[in-house]
This record gives structure tokens, sequence and C-alpha cells, in this order.
């Protein structure tokens, strides 16, 4: 029998241990979040007790009639946490059913679905019986290594970037530091504040993050110094064969050099030749630039759940209908 329970603790996935997808799948990640003091933090847990405790947990951020995933602007997909072997649908369906005596609605996303999430909560909450609506709702661009050296890597990149790199290169002594340490995130945090960036969402946040990352061997942060000066600044972090960029800046001064460029191209030689990852993700957005180093866009998802037994789900659902006749899709 699958029973479903509801806890405002992430230790409740500790203790499962379900399946890890990157650093924005995993229970470390949702502490982060949860320990904001709006966070509204829920996590919504099935269990199979016929199948050895099989878990499949749903980290969501709960308002008066409406649940949301519990993500924010650093991370680049969310997903359901399911413990290995586990009947996927079945727990999910399970967890979408109960979901609707806490919410009349459920938002999820940016849901991947090249590993099938995005498809497989779509098809969990229709078979629960709310009306699902699934739109596209950002681009990932990513790169598939394919087992290339970088030198063969950067063969195939577009001719100015190739020129500015063997014309500009040398011009920058470059650190890579892959545990977490005071002064050079201190340098990061520096450049990024005189950068042309936005200000920081949450520099507490990343910060912890950051620290989380290098404790367990993952942070690959890159400092870029010109003249004894740190002018540019990148924050990756890699695992389980995948190199993820979450952080660019440099100062504005140094964008004649082609800081970030550079140290762009020092890092992807890191992770290729040394991490010898298989893949590199660079989140999420449309930015021109990412088209030169990355090679494959993947879609982001959003999800849209109205319970249909609720009056006041009637008009989103009229709207959701709506939209999927004028984009051609079939009602499913």
């Amino acid at each position: 029998m699958i029973a479903v329970s509801y806890h405002d603790r992430v230790d409740v996935l500790q203790e499962a241990k379900p399946v890890s997808a990157g650093p924005f799948g995993n229970a470390g990640w949702f502490e982060l979040l949860a320990e904001s003091p709006d966070s509204r933090a829920i996590f919504a847990v099935a269990r199979d007790d016929r199948d050895n405790g099989a878990m499949a947990a749903l980290a969501l951020r709960q308002s008066a009639n409406r649940l949301d995933a519990l993500a924010n602007w650093y991370a680049f997909t969310w997903r359901p946490l399911i413990t290995e072997g586990a009947d996927e649908l079945a727990l999910l369906t399970a967890l979408a059913r109960d979901l609707k005596s806490r919410a009349r609605r459920v938002v999820l996303a940016p849901l991947p679905d090249e590993d099938g999430s995005a498809s497989l909560l779509e098809e969990a909450f229709r078979t629960a019986g709310w009306a699902a609506f699934r739109s596209t709702c950002d681009s990932n661009h990513m790169l598939p290594v394919r087992g290339r050296s970088y030198a063969s890597y950067l063969a195939t990149r577009p001719g100015p970037l190739r020129t500015t790199l063997a014309r500009k290169a040398k011009r920058f002594e470059i650190d890579i530091i892959t545990d977490f340490q005071e002064e050079v995130w201190s340098s990061y945090e520096d450049i990024y504040k005189m950068s042309w960036k936005p200000a920081e969402g949450d520099p507490d946040l990343l910060r912890r993050f950051a620290e989380r990352e290098g404790a367990a061997g993952h942070l690959r942060l890159g400092i870029a110094r010109h003249e004894g000066h740190a002018v540019a600044a990148q924050f990756w972090t890699a695992e389980s064969g995948t190199a993820y960029i979450h952080k660019l800046a440099h100062l504005p001064e140094a964008q004649p050099l082609s800081a970030g460029t550079v140290l762009t191209a020092a890092l992807m030689e890191h992770v290729i030749d040394r991490d010898r990852v298989q893949t590199v993700d660079f989140g999420t957005g449309n930015d021109a630039y990412k088209a030169d180093w990355m090679e494959q866009v993947r879609p982001r998802f959003l999800l849209d759940c109205h319970d249909p037994a609720r009056l006041a789900s009637w008009p989103h659902i009229a709207r959701g209908m709506l939209r999927r006749l004028a984009t051609g899709k079939s009602a499913g």
C-alpha cells in the first residue's frame, strides 16, 4: 500500500536517500532553500511498504490554494526525487491524487524531459484527475562532449572565438579552485558586484551552496588575473559526468581584454581533459554567446495543474484548453 505524508523538514529526504539528479536534485539543495524564513517549504512523500520502502517525493512551496515547485533563480531544473528501482508512475500518481487535499492548483517548473521527468509528471497528474497543461518556459544550452579532448572540441568552435583565444589567452593568469576558499570566494563576490550583472538574488544562499559543493569535491571556481589583479570570475561545479556553469562575471574594464572568454576556455579545458565530463550544462537562458560554446538546446517545461472538482479552477482550465487548441496540441 502506498502511504502519502507531508513534512516541513528535509530530513525525510535524507533518510530515504532518493537518487540524486545533479546539484538541484538532492536533499542538500532543498535544505538550503528551506532554510529561508519565507520558504513555506513542504515535502510531499509517497512510500510503498510493499516495495522495500520505495519512495517518491516532491519538494514544494505552499501558498493559500496553490503549490509550486520549491525552486529559485539559481536552479537549472526541478525534478521529483525518486528512489532507484521504484515504480515511479504509481508513486507520483498517489502523490498527485493526495495533493488535491492541499491545493486546487500545482505549478511545477523548470522541468527537464531528456530524462522523462516532465512527461512522467504530466502523466501522473492527469491519471490522478488533474487538468494538466504543459508549456515551454525556458531553454537550456548544453554540450555533449562525446569523448573529445579539449583540443578537438576547440577546433570545432567558431573562428572568431579561436582567434580571440589565440591572441589574448597569454595575457592572463588563471586559477581554478576545487575546494572552498574564503579569500577566493570574496574575489568572486567583489567582481560580481562590480560587473554588469544585476544584483545577486541571494548571495548568502549561493555562498552556502558553494561551500557545500566544495566540501563534496564538486567546486570549480575560476579566477582570471591581469597584471596581478582579479578581473573575471566564474562559478562552475562538476559531478557525475556533468559540468554545470552557474555564474559568470567580469569587470567592465576587462571587456576589451576578453577576460570572460579566456576564463571560460580554461574551465572548459579543465572539465573536459581533467574531470572528463560527458556533458557541459550552461543553465537556462538564450544568451547569444552560449551558442559559441554549446552545441545543443533543450527545452525546459512548466506543468500547470488544476483540480476540475473546484469551481475556481474552471476559468484556468478553459484558458488552458484554448491555448492547447491554438497551438495544435491534442487534449491528451
